[in-house]
């Protein structure tokens, strides 16, 4: 019988090694791009680190014992090969962070136990085998970030739609026709937007006369510019002729 890749063994005294204090003062064990195919019983030692990166392993599952972990606030186990969650990791009560992104989880594989991590702000179930979210994530009042983006979902929860923090919702390449929709009438507004044509006789004198002083100045400009120079350069303009839309009302008052 063909046996599987065995993987990196890690040792306690590797894992020690590994634990680095970051910026803010949290103790990082990084377990990341190890080649580890089963989850280090010996880290179980090391239970009181704020955050943790098994990413980018081979790992298939995550033992119940995770719950050991009670001073966690950020979890990393994206790029492994999960097709599940242990229903502890729900005591995980501290959790700010939890990336899942790119394993293979199914929606029937995301434990209920979810909810109840309170304190979450960012969760990344991107890249997995979702057909549908869990109502029950509308549960997570402090999510600030959620990606589901590159899943199979069809429909979006209005328990996670209507969630009161949430301000980044990632959910790019899903059969999403409702958001399809949305997305290319969206589309068609910035299109009109990024772009401002008037006519001289739409104009009321204050503000023809306020275009034309600013045209003549960048025509002083362009006469000044060195004649090695062929086109003017405006590397921080990100729209162009955003002016024109934010400062249209006060040049009318004038």
């Amino acid at each position: 019988k063909v046996k599987g890749p065995q993987g990196k063994r890690i040792t306690l005294k590797m894992a020690k090694n590994l634990i680095r204090v970051n910026f803010d003062g949290r103790r990082r064990l990084d377990l990341s791009k190890m080649g580890i195919t089963t989850f280090p019983k010996c880290i179980l030692e090391l239970a009181d680190v704020e955050e943790l990166d098994l990413s980018r392993n081979m790992l298939k599952k995550i033992p119940d014992t995770i719950e050991k972990f009670q001073n966690l606030l950020w979890l990393d186990l994206h790029s492994n090969q999960l097709d599940e969650l242990p229903k502890t990791i729900g005591t995980l009560q501290n959790l700010t962070f939890l990336n899942v992104c790119n394993n293979k989880l199914t929606t029937g594989s995301l434990p209920e136990e979810l909810n109840l991590l309170k304190n979450l702000r960012n969760l990344n179930l991107g890249l997995n085998c979702l057909d549908s979210i869990p109502t029950t994530l509308g549960k997570l009042k402090e999510l600030t970030d959620l990606g589901v983006f590159d899943n199979a979902l069809t429909t979006i929860p209005k328990s996670v739609k209507k969630l009161p923090k949430l301000e980044r919702f990632n959910v790019k390449r899903n059969p999403l026709k409702e958001l399809t929709e949305q997305e290319e009438h969206v589309d068609s507004i910035k299109r009109i937007e990024t772009l401002y044509l008037v006519q001289e006789k739409d104009l009321c004198s204050s503000c023809l006369k306020m275009c034309q002083g600013e045209r003549d100045e960048l025509h002083k400009l362009e006469d000044m510019t060195p004649s090695f120079s062929k086109k003017l350069s405006f590397p921080l303009l990100l729209t162009p002729i955003s002016s024109a839309k934010n400062n249209q009302e006060e040049w009318r008052v004038r």
